[in-house]
């Protein structure tokens, strides 16, 4: 008996790995590194319409740290801590948005836009 060892083609479970990492992110930090690695990592193996999502997720990262940097040096003046709370809000949106449409089996329809 022989196995064939190869890439293994992306699912949409890994792709709710990476939005469930993205939320508990809000907590460890860490996680949500974890999660645009695995969106990197899956993306060239997967389906048109999954594609999407983890083109979706590596924009709510990299968009994320945006928020993340300019609301932490915004936070010296008050404005930076709605900055803050904006990116979790934001980011808790995204992610629900992106499960709900990946339980569906859609892809994401704007998966380049910076909002909802």
């Amino acid at each position: 008996m022989s196995e064939e060892v190869g890439n293994v083609p992306a699912t949409k479970d890994q792709a709710k790995i990476v939005y469930l990492l993205y939320m508990v992110g809000l907590l460890f930090g860490i996680t949500g590194i974890i999660g645009v690695v695995m969106a990197y990592i899956n993306k060239g193996d997967a389906p048109e319409w999954l594609k999407t999502h983890y083109q979706f997720q590596i924009r709510t990262f990299w968009i994320g740290a945006i928020y993340i940097f300019l609301g932490s040096i915004l936070s010296l003046v008050i404005i930076g801590w709605f900055v803050l709370l904006f990116w979790a809000v934001w980011l808790i949106i995204r992610s629900l948005k992106g499960m709900k449409a990946l339980e569906l089996e859609k892809p994401i329809e704007n998966p380049t836009g910076w909002l909802f």
